[in-house]
């Protein structure tokens, strides 16, 4: 049974099978579902035998889809929104969207499930007792540089999401900033091919100027004054 309009659905961010049976259940019983790219959600889909229309809904007409969605919502219609992988709103369109169903008075629910964020943050052996998530690196040099050295003088570990052909970069400056900073590298977490590299900066960025990683890939620093235990 849908019982809101708009039900904000979590996917798998990369094994099908960590989806929900309550996320499978939801997009059974809506009408529409909202999704970044249609091919990949309609893969999906699919997959687990579930046909439905699909509405586009990326970071470039959110902001005019979203009164459309709301509109309908309040005429009857169920709605799933969907990202490619993770949980839309988070670094992924879906933000503007709840704007306008709050402001249209257009309930909406949220379904929880895979976070690459949580995932690679238990998986990087750094401590998880307190956490920043910054969302992605600045490209820009200036911009980026800052960002980290907050990173590192934090008392907590923080988390970003970076580009495969900016990570040797990344790492680069924070090596140049404090070589025996703790780090790690997750990447295509829960795929083939999942690999966290550990260690400190100097470390992996030896291990990247040999071989570049590929792939999605998530970046988390133990900032300085970061206890180097949970509980410590």
């Amino acid at each position: 049974m849908i019982e809101y309009p708009v039900s904000f659905v979590a996917l798998p961010i990369g094994n099908r099978e960590d989806i929900t049976r309550r996320a499978l259940d939801v997009l059974q019983g809506v009408d529409c579902v909202c999704c970044e790219d249609t091919r990949n959600t309609g893969m999906l889909l699919s997959h687990y035998g579930i046909r439905k229309p699909l509405l586009s809904l990326h970071e470039h007409n959110e902001s005019s889809r979203a009164p459309e969605v709301a509109a309908r919502a309040l005429a009857g219609e169920r709605f799933a929104v969907v990202s490619d992988a993770g949980m839309p709103g988070v670094s992924d369109p879906g933000y503007r969207l709840i704007q306008e169903l709050k402001a249209r008075g257009v309930a909406f629910t949220v379904l929880p499930g895979p976070s690459a964020v949580v995932t690679a943050l238990v998986g990087s052996g750094l401590p998880s007792d307190a956490f920043f998530f910054g969302g992605f690196l600045p490209v820009k040099s200036g911009k980026k540089g800052t960002v980290l050295q907050q990173a590192l003088a934090a008392s907590h570990t923080s988390i970003f999401y970076e580009s495969p052909y900016r990570i040797v970069k990344s790492v680069k400056a924070v090596a140049e900033m404090d070589p025996d900073a703790p780090i790690c590298v997750a990447r295509e977490l829960t795929k083939v091919f999942e690999t966290y590299h550990r260690g400190t900066a100097a470390e992996i960025l030896a291990e990247f100027e040999k071989q570049p990683p590929k792939g999605e890939i998530v970046l988390l620093i133990g900032g300085t004054n970061a206890p180097r235990k949970n509980g410590a």
